[in-house]
């Protein structure tokens, strides 16, 4: 029986989970991704906490454009906040979504606002 999209993308999320966790040294940032927001946290899984967190529904962030425009602007706002608390380098938690548009845009975001991964 061929699985849903959803089921598809749980599967393989679990699959990325298995191997990428955050630590204290290096968190883990993740990306989820709706049919219109995005939203991305960074987050100490040793502890449970949630470091830093943005996306596109907050006042800072809100912008006109595509939704590409919008995950990049988001990315920009998780590193600046990221940095602002410390935080360096990460490990990308891509939440079972292709590296690849939206996911893709606020990554290099990201990394350009002073993140390492």
């Amino acid at each position: 029986m061929a699985l849903s999209k959803k089921d598809r993308r749980l599967r393989i999320r679990r699959r990325i989970r298995k191997i990428v966790t955050g630590t204290t040294e290096q968190p883990r940032l993740s990306v989820f991704r709706s049919n219109k927001e995005i939203y991305a946290q960074i987050i100490n899984d040793e502890t449970g906490v949630t470091l830093v967190s943005a996306c596109s529904k907050q006042k800072d962030v809100k912008a006109k454009g595509t939704k590409t425009e919008i995950a990049a602007i988001v990315g920009k706002a998780i590193a600046e906040k990221a940095v602002k608390a410390g935080i360096s380098t990460i490990t990308f938690d891509r939440g079972g979504y292709l590296y690849h548009g939206r996911v893709k845009a606020l990554a290099e975001a990201a990394r350009e606002g002073g993140l390492k991964f």
